[in-house]
């Protein structure tokens, strides 16, 4: 008998936890993993993905996952979106908003066919001159 120690929405985040817990000599399981790899809106209907222990591992597991493990985690570069920025190459305007154009169509085709097929394009819209334009995205 396995008790559940943590619940994740995604199996990659179990299996680090998996990972650290072994690193550290306790035995553990992932339970639920491929049936949300294969349709992973099932997650929050079967409660995510397990991370499962024998039970007099248990009180030892959940300390250990207490614990921070960010520092090991090299984190990405953030990004940023702020339209302040940019201006209208046209008129010089810095009143832009970020319009994303066939996003409804792809989402409707994701639902119709569990696959996204329909592509979707970023654009900047200026409100002054009604023009739109290349979407760049700024790294800081």
């Amino acid at each position: 008998m396995l008790t559940t120690i943590a619940r994740f929405s995604f199996p990659h985040e179990a299996q680090i936890a998996r990972s650290s817990l072994e690193a550290a000599g306790i035995p553990a399981f992932v339970a639920d993993e491929h049936t949300i790899n294969m349709q992973w809106l099932y997650s929050d209907a079967l409660g995510g993905v397990r991370l499962q222990v024998p039970p007099e591992h248990a009180g030892h597991a959940l300390a250990l996952l207490a614990t921070d493990f960010s520092d090991c985690i090299p984190q990405a570069a953030e990004q940023t979106e702020d339209p302040d920025s940019h201006c209208c190459p046209h008129c010089g305007s810095d009143e832009l908003d970020l319009d994303i154009r066939g996003k409804r169509w792809a989402f409707l085709a994701f639902l119709a066919l569990h696959f996204p097929l329909w592509p979707f394009k970023r654009q900047w819209h200026c409100r002054t001159c009604r023009r739109r334009h290349p979407y760049q995205r700024t790294i800081s």
